[in-house]
């Protein structure tokens, strides 16, 4: 199979959303992994990044099942230029170009005793300005940026397939019209 051919395949709208489906849950994946696996505490706008992926998880189930898989992928890319979004103002507080939202900073004040046990038995989020972890120089904030930016690009380029002649639901219609000797 030829790269073209490959990449005609992909942009096929049922292909589209299960590949944005597995590119989806795999994120997730690798961030539950990361998080219970390999110790890395998520600060808040971490965990703010993921929403993205368990939303068009579930618009990739309803693409495939329920929905016409056109308004489908418009809105999984939608989804995904907010993922890139928050991705990106995440880059910019960890790069110190806006400043550190209040939710971010490390909670250190107990105003009761119970507050103050709770402290001490609960691992505070880390900050969302302190990098933790780099693969290839990009933070894992970065990272989401690219991913989706690309998953944008997948779903728009399905959408854009999807509305050329002799394509997917075109093609089923010229098909039909062959096989009962008309036009539809």
């Amino acid at each position: 199979m030829s790269p073209a051919s490959s990449l005609r395949a992909l942009l096929q709208p049922r292909m589209a959303l299960q590949a944005l489906a597995l590119a989806s849950a795999l994120i997730l994946a690798s961030a539950f992994a990361l998080e219970h696996l390999g110790g890395l505490a998520p600060c808040p706008l971490c965990i703010w990044q993921r929403w993205p992926y368990v939303v068009a998880i579930a618009l990739t189930a309803l693409g495939l099942f329920v929905l016409p898989a056109r308004p489908a992928l418009l809105l999984l890319a939608l989804v995904f230029v907010v993922g890139a979004g928050r991705g990106a103002s995440h880059v910019a507080v960890e790069q110190g170009w806006v400043a550190l939202p209040a939710a971010c900073a490390a909670a250190g004040e107990a105003a009761t005793t119970a507050d103050l046990l709770l402290l001490l038995t609960t691992r505070p989020a880390p900050r969302c300005d302190q990098v933790a972890f780099t693969l290839a120089g990009l933070s894992l904030a970065g990272w989401n940026v690219i991913t989706s930016i690309a998953l944008t690009a997948l779903a728009l380029g399905s959408l854009r397939a999807a509305g050329r002649p002799g394509h997917c639901s075109s093609s089923r219609r010229v098909q039909a019209s062959a096989s009962t000797g008309r036009e539809k």
